[in-house]
């Protein structure tokens, strides 16, 4: 069973930056593809980007690429999203998540992919 925390949400201003952390506790973290999702009110939540197990590709959808960037530190188990250039669009609850998935020509993860989900954390973006 793996325990995944998420935290670094919060409020900011259009055109801001945040950086979100998800640590991982309770299983091998290296072993399992990372990803991000979001879900804002009264949407389903969507995929966001995905990090190989090593760390060495990426994928990410098209709304945040560019703005969006997800790496992770298998030393310490724990997955980062850095969020630059902010938009209200973005405001939702952010949850990590792990895969026990191949990860090779499909990087796009749907949820049942997904083996263990955090608890989401809030970030809102204000115009």
């Amino acid at each position: 069973q793996v325990h995944l925390v998420e935290s670094g949400g919060g409020s900011v201003q259009a055109g801001g930056s945040l950086r979100l952390s998800c640590a991982a506790s309770g299983g091998t973290f290296s072993s399992y593809v990372m990803a991000w999702f979001r879900q804002a009110p009264g949407k389903e939540r969507e995929f966001l980007t995905s990090i190989s197990r090593s760390g060495g590709s990426t994928y990410y959808v098209g709304s945040v690429k560019g703005r969006f960037t997800i790496s992770r530190d298998n030393a310490k188990a724990t997955v980062y999203l850095q969020m630059n250039s902010l938009k209200p669009e973005d405001t939702a609850v952010y949850y990590c998540a792990a895969g026990d998935t191949t990860y090779g020509s499909r990087r796009y993860l749907r949820r049942d992919d997904i083996t263990y989900w955090g608890q989401g954390t809030q970030v809102t973006v204000s115009s």
